[in-house]
């Protein structure tokens, strides 16, 4: 016998709540690498403005996912996909990396704050595939869930990524780890993509790890190195 219960208002079966549940935990379990994003994009930002760029780069994300969750078989069929993504998602780890320092104060909160939102959805964008693909998988149908599931894990993103800024805000070289996990999962995604695979021979995962490990690499030390050429020039110019 289906039994049913009601959640905001909605009368729903069984097989909704355990699709519910699953949705729920998926969200939560894949929501780490969104809360470094969050957290990487916002840290420079004044503290009046970080939580308000969090909620809003939050739901434009979610709301993103959504409607990737409802295309989610569309999607899947663009060709490239994986390595488009895992590009931009590079770039996008670099960026967060280097786009610190001293001089983010010389750029204005209003443009700071965009960006800032701005790379929150698109990050979450290029990241939430595997994400919604689960989602659909477990939904099995149930939009609806997609959608309330997605909104109970919101908190775990926001709070997650207070943190994560307030760990940053004492210790910098954690800012490295964020930008290694976003460049370690960009590296996957290429190795994912299809046409990627049909050009290389890489058979097992020591392969895989070692090639994705070298592109988290060379994206730090690139990072680093900007970094301290930034810091040099900083420098130079406050003793002149």
């Amino acid at each position: 016998m289906d039994m049913a219960a009601t959640i905001f208002g909605i009368t729903i079966s069984s097989a909704a709540m355990i699709a519910l549940l699953k949705i729920i935990a998926i969200d939560i379990v894949l929501s780490g690498d969104n809360a470094v994003v969050i957290a990487m994009a916002t840290r420079n930002l004044p503290k009046e403005l970080r939580n308000k760029a969090i909620v809003w780069g939050t739901a434009g994300a979610v709301g993103l996912r959504i409607l990737f969750a409802v295309l989610i078989v569309w999607l899947l069929k663009i060709p490239f996909v994986d390595l488009v993504g895992g590009m931009l998602l590079l770039w996008i780890a670099f960026k967060v990396l280097i786009g610190g320092g001293e001089d983010a104060t010389a750029i204005s909160a209003h443009n700071s704050f965009l960006k800032a939102v701005g790379t929150i959805i698109l990050a979450d964008v290029v990241m939430s595939l595997d994400n919604v693909v689960a989602v659909a998988g477990a939904a099995n149908g149930h939009i609806v869930m997609v959608a309330i599931g997605v909104a109970i894990s919101i908190p775990v993103m926001i709070y997650g990524s207070v943190f994560i800024v307030k760990a940053m805000d004492r210790f910098g070289w954690i800012a490295y780890i964020g930008s290694g996990i976003l460049a370690w999962t960009a590296g996957e995604m290429i190795l994912r993509d299809e046409y990627i695979q049909s050009i290389t021979d890489i058979s097992n995962k020591l392969e895989a790890y070692t090639v994705t490990g070298g592109i988290t690499v060379f994206i730090l030390l690139a990072g680093y190195l900007v970094n301290k050429r930034g810091q040099a020039k900083e420098k130079v110019r406050h003793s002149t």
